[in-house]
């Protein structure tokens, strides 16, 4: 197996309306801030301003290279409706030599 670049990794988001996640994905991928994104129904159940709040949400998951982060990261803080949107990244630690190239080729 072939190490991936050590600044690839996954990016963590959650949106308010499917509408919301596709305008997001779209603008990072278009902005080539991101490779690719999932997008899919969530059920949230977390805590805000002192209250339990449960929700459906909208889970993106955004392959992209992390040394891009605090652009990805404006870009959704910029684009997005929440006061303080998730944003979380995870590197990738191991994966398909191809598949890699082709994520860090587009970003």
């Amino acid at each position: 197996m072939v190490e991936p670049s050590p600044s690839l990794g996954i990016v963590l988001v959650t949106a308010g309306s499917e509408a919301e996640a596709d305008r997001l994905a779209h603008h990072l991928v278009e902005a080539r801030l991101a490779a690719c994104v999932n997008v899919f129904p969530v059920h949230s159940v977390y805590r805000w301003q002192d209250e339990v709040q449960s929700e459906p949400e909208w889970q993106l998951i955004i392959k992209t290279d992390l040394s891009q982060f605090e652009a990805l990261s404006q870009a959704i803080a910029e684009h997005h409706s929440y006061e303080v949107p998730e944003v979380i990244a995870l590197p990738i630690v191991a994966g398909l030599p191809a598949y890699l190239s082709w994520l860090q080729a587009q970003v």
